[in-house]
């Protein structure tokens, strides 16, 4: 990893003024004669790619913007205490924090309500609870196999826990062989394997042709349907809680496949309204017969116009499979007949029913559903935005579609097939709805990111090559970091901060992508050590005073594997600060010029994740 990181990086040097005098004249005079010999070398008269390489080694021309430094971006301009403190190296957490969830954790939970899983909610500890210390690994952690062996084999020293082994052995979820745990990718509606279930969804829902892109798994197990989908180009968030099937979302997203820790309960799901072409729930023992719809209603608002419902298991097929559930026929028949209704009241088309799968599909527009608009049971939610949903409590209410001018009119816009659709000017850019940004904007976005992804891979050029499976992007704007990666070799967390100025995570679902909003002044809703590399653009100028670096850095530490990447662009004020914090937690590190040049006054910060484990504590 040394090598990876060995490319000329620009670091900020303390010289005297005398020898700062010297190396400029020395270093620029032969710089100009590598310019000249370059100019030489394109006119045909010679080849001179040797010298220029060995020009190169020996003057180390990418050390001059240094010399420059204090003239252009002064030490005396930095914060108080960033150039000189000295941060103090962090310690290792016990072993009992191995797989700590600072939001998700068991004996918090336990204070909380259980009524509508508000226990299994995220309920986050206090600034005194906090520990500032580094997450171990555990003995023996081992790099995890790279996609698409992962999807079926786990280093079971990575995830040292057994018990879904036992508890869904018959179900195919996850077997234990010797040093590795294997996923044959059964499920619990569907033990025989994920490829089957998927063929018949396929059979009724244009999965295959790029119009299904994005899809939400309820209540996912081991993500296995995920891990499916991905074979037709499916995208697919899943989620389920920390609960007594422990480590089931680690599983997953060990397996490469996007997940994260989360219930539907009492608060809103953290997506924007409209960004699902398909929801999900095999069995995810979610009451959608309860609360009075209010968890259909969720699904509804995720979900996109013409988007698809998928529900298989209880009570979906009941007249056949009562006695294996042990419930009797009439409680079976009243929990379908409350589904039929609120899906009516949501104006769902069931589409399909058999083989215990029944499927729906959510109409294009409120123009074409005069019941939903004249029921006077139900009323339409009141949003300030559509961004409004970060800790807010769920209700029994409809949300509304965007204004159509005909029946057959998709609200909010059409979107393009899968991958056309990845760098299409998204609808909600066509129609003006996000603040800030014009079609221009949004096309000059791509580009910007095309051009830095370029930069990245001179410096890192396994960036791509499927050495990073699971990648988050802590300020995602408008996904075009993503988009320039966009790979069947990885996937990408686009996070949209709770406290961004303008809600861009719509955008980024109608370009195929997935993500979430979160805080990052808490804990992100996953476990230690599930992502391979993250990248931080301006994350800590934006939470600059809204809480410290030292937690910031921190959280990215504990969701960082051993040996994963991170990328971070700020200025180069705030970097300095970082860099040091960083140094402190076992990271290495590498100050690097913007590809702009020295007088930019943005930097970027490349580290690398040293790898220890709780054997290696004191290293």
């Amino acid at each position: 990893m040394s090598n990876l990181l060995g490319f000329g990086m620009a670091r900020g040097l303390t010289e005297n003024r005398t020898r700062n005098t010297l190396l400029v004249v020395v270093v620029f005079g032969l710089c100009s004669f590598f310019y000249l010999l370059g100019l030489w070398r394109r006119s045909g008269s010679g080849g001179g790619d040797r010298i220029q390489t060995w020009v190169n080694e020996q003057t180390k021309c990418v050390y001059l913007p240094n010399l420059n430094f204090e003239t252009h971006h002064s030490a005396s301009d930095l914060p108080n205490g960033t150039s000189n403190s000295e941060i103090k190296a962090f310690e290792p957490c016990d072993e009992e924090y191995t797989d700590y969830t600072p939001c998700q954790e068991q004996k918090r939970a336990m204070t909380f309500p259980r009524d509508n899983m508000v226990y299994r909610e995220r309920h986050c500890p206090p600034e005194n609870e906090k520990p500032h210390c580094l997450i171990p690994a555990p003995k023996g952690y081992v790099a995890p196999f790279t996609w698409p062996k992962s999807r079926d084999f786990v280093p079971y020293a990575n995830v040292p826990h057994k018990s879904l082994t036992v508890e869904k052995a018959i179900q195919n979820w996850v077997h234990y062989e010797g040093n590795v745990f294997r996923f044959p990718g059964g499920g619990t509606q569907f033990p025989q394997g994920a490829d089957k279930y998927i063929d018949h969804l396929a059979s009724v829902i244009p999965i295959a042709d790029g119009k299904v892109r994005t899809a939400l798994d309820t209540g996912c197990g081991v993500a296995s349907l995920g891990a499916y989908l991905l074979k037709k180009n499916v995208l697919t968030m899943s989620f389920a809680p920390r609960d007594n099937h422990e480590a089931q979302v680690q599983f997953a997203l060990e397996r490469g496949v996007p997940a994260y820790i989360g219930v539907l309960g009492s608060i809103k799901l953290p997506f924007p309204s409209r960004v699902f072409d398909m929801a999900h729930c095999s069995r995810c023992l979610i009451p959608w017969s309860g609360n009075d719809g209010m968890y259909m209603m969720e699904v509804d608002r995720v979900l996109r116009p013409g988007g698809y419902w998928v529900l298989s298991g209880p009570p979906i097929g009941w007249k056949i499979h009562y006695k294996g559930w042990q419930r009797t026929k009439e409680d079976l028949r009243n929990e379908q007949r409350k589904i039929e209704q609120f899906a009516e009241l949501l104006c769902w088309k069931k589409i399909s029913e058999r083989d215990g799968i029944a499927i729906w599909r959510k109409r294009l527009n409120d123009k074409s559903c005069s019941l939903k608009r004249d029921n006077p049971e139900v009323g339409k939610c009141e949003l300030t935005n559509d961004s409004d949903v970060w800790y807010k409590k769920m209700a029994v209410c409809i949300t509304p579609l965007p204004k159509v001018t005909s029946a057959s009119e998709v609200a909010g816009g059409q979107l393009e097939p899968f991958p056309k659709r990845l760098n299409a000017v998204p609808p909600r850019i066509a129609l003006g709805s996000v603040p800030g940004f014009s079609v221009q904007s949004y096309e000059e976005d791509n580009k910007l990111w095309q051009k830095h992804v370029i930069a990245y891979k001179k410096t890192n050029n396994l960036l791509d090559t499927g050495r990073y499976r699971n990648i988050m992007d802590m300020n995602a704007g408008l996904g075009s970091f993503a988009a320039a990666l966009e790979s069947p070799k990885l996937w990408v967390m686009n996070v949209v901060p709770t406290i961004a100025d303008t809600s861009t995570l719509g955008v980024i679902y109608e370009r195929g992508l997935i993500g979430m909003y979160h805080d990052w002044c808490e804990g992100f809703s996953t476990y230690p050590r599930t992502y391979d590399l993250i990248h931080a653009n301006a994350i800590f100028t934006l939470y600059q005073n809204k809480c410290k670096f030292e937690d910031l850095l921190l959280e990215m530490d504990r969701i960082l594997r051993p040996e994963g990447a991170v990328i971070i662009r700020d200025k180069v004020d705030v970097l300095v600060k970082v860099e040091k914090i960083a140094k402190a937690m076992r990271w290495d590190t590498r100050l690097a010029d913007h590809e702009g040049g020295p007088h930019v006054p943005e930097k970027i910060l490349f580290a690398v994740k040293k790898y220890w484990a709780i054997t290696e504590k004191s290293s």
